[in-house]
């Protein structure tokens, strides 16, 4: 189990700890609901640092880029951002999503998910093989231990970090960084304007990326300044609240994209990339399940769990995937993949809780 440089900071500020993709990380500062409020409301701040980061260069780095991932990187100039994009299986289905930072035309870096870091590597190495790339053509280098990754999230999250100095990262645009701040006694590798809560979308949310001394210095500093810390819990919740995907719960090696409705991650028509093919492939002939959105009634408090059933009448016409209490429209929301046959858009099917029936309304995202 691993545990990141931030954690004698968090225990010191009371984080209830737990397991996720063998790393040791919060799970709450005591109470996700207010973490959620503090987000939307002001701002939060999370340690990722468990997510994985991976720096790929070489001669040919762009060329392997764009046999790997869903996105056209020909778009993107220094200092850019894919937004998610995706790895494929062969088949279509989804290896991971991650990010593309493109540093310059031979050096990107990348983040993806902490339980398919190990995973991503091999079936790069084995992609460059098949490529016949050399070592001199193309570098992977995993830099996810010598460095911290943390989220500033909420529409003050800029007041915050104007307030520590960093009077530049006002003018970065969404999904774009700088790098090399420094301000005072801080020094950053690289600031980008994204984040997993939705709060990017407002143009709100900052991810902060440098080495372990100075991202040790800034995490507490920024809860010294009053910066409230916010766990997995939180997050999970606000990424529900949006309607974004979690790898292992809403996407898989056997989901498409294209049940998935992850169309921001795809650069249409593109098919160089391995599984692009097939999964416009899919798209044409269509498929029989799509996820969606659903919200139960206002008064019932029952988190929809991963697994449980969606039903039409007597029949199984769909399965949860995520759910969660939104503390922001004060009702429990989720979503999961539904039969095309009963993708009835604001109309109502049951789920099945622990042996009792919950009507739940079919909607899109996001909920809020």
């Amino acid at each position: 189990m691993k545990h990141s440089p931030l954690i004698d900071v968090e225990r010191a500020y009371r984080a209830n700890l737990g397991v996720f993709a063998d790393w040791l990380t919060p799970l709450d500062f005591g109470d996700p609901t207010n973490e959620c409020k503090e987000v939307r409301a002001k701002v939060g701040v999370f340690n990722i640092s468990h997510m994985g980061r991976l720096l790929i260069r070489g001669s040919k780095s762009y060329e392997f880029l764009q046999k790997l991932v869903t996105k056209d990187l020909s778009r993107l100039g220094p200092g850019g951002m894919s937004g998610p994009a995706l790895i494929l299986n062969k088949s279509g289905g989804i290896k991971d999503d991650v990010m593309i930072y493109k540093l310059s035309d031979y050096e990107w870096l990348m983040v993806c998910n902490a339980v398919n870091k190990d995973k991503d590597i091999q079936w790069m190495l084995m992609i460059k093989d098949g490529l016949g790339m050399s070592s001199n053509d193309l570098i992977i280098e995993d830099l996810t231990d010598r460095s911290v990754l943390i989220a500033i999230q909420g529409p003050k999250s800029l007041e915050f970090l104007e307030s520590l100095g960093m009077k530049d990262v006002g003018s970065i645009k969404l999904l774009n960084f700088i790098r090399g701040l420094k301000v005072s006694d801080i020094e950053t590798f690289l600031i980008s304007r994204s984040g997993w809560t939705g709060e990017e979308v407002r143009s709100y949310g900052f991810e902060v990326w440098s080495d372990i001394p100075n991202g040790v210095k800034m995490y507490r500093r920024l809860l010294e300044m009053g910066v409230r810390p916010a766990g997995l819990i939180a997050r999970d919740i606000l990424r529900t609240e949006m309607g974004y995907v979690l790898y292992g719960n809403d996407i898989n090696e056997d989901l498409s994209p294209i049940e998935a409705r992850y169309w921001i991650a795809l650069t249409k028509d593109k098919e160089e990339c391995i599984g692009c093919e097939e999964v416009w492939r899919r798209y044409e002939e269509g498929i029989n399940r799509l996820r969606l959105g659903f919200k139960l009634k206002k008064n019932i408090r029952v988190i929809p769990r991963h697994g449980y059933k969606v039903l039409a009448g007597g029949k199984t016409v769909g399965e949860v995937t995520s759910g969660a209490y939104s503390p922001t429209i004060e009702r429990c929301i989720g979503m999961g993949y539904i039969k095309t046959s009963h993708t009835y858009l604001d109309y109502s099917l049951d789920i099945l809780i622990r042996g009792m029936r919950y009507e739940i309304k079919i909607c899109d995202f996001p909920f809020i």
